[in-house]
């Protein structure tokens, strides 16, 4: 009985955690950009508890950084789940394919 070299063991197992690791830092960046997108977020809106207005220029702003928050809102929900965590690679597939089935809508859409 002769045993197979680790390498060949291995090699399938790297190939999968390197993809993991890219789906990880693809998204992980996608958050950190949506984030930094919000970062003037909490002054505005303090302004007005402080008994400022608004002006159309902030509630502009406010819309924007409120809308890039809820395209948030599908990775944060599993990451305060317990467990949660280790469900971000089959959210990030879903995400995957939700937007290529847009694409692909919209393809046959304007092939009408």
């Amino acid at each position: 009985m002769t045993q197979l070299p680790r390498r060949t063991i291995i090699s399938p197992l790297q190939r999968k955690w390197a993809s993991v690791r890219s789906i990880h830092e693809t998204h992980r960046l996608y958050i950190r950009d949506e984030l930094l997108q919000a970062r003037g977020l909490i002054p505005i809106l303090m302004k007005r508890r402080n008994g400022g207005q608004w002006s159309a220029e902030e509630r502009a702003m406010l819309q924007r950084d409120l809308r890039a928050l809820s395209n948030l809102s599908p990775y944060l929900i599993p990451l305060i789940m317990p467990g949660g965590i280790l469900m971000l690679p089959l959210l990030a597939w879903w995400l995957d394919h939700r937007r290529n089935g847009r694409k692909n809508k919209a393809g046959s859409a304007s092939d009408c």
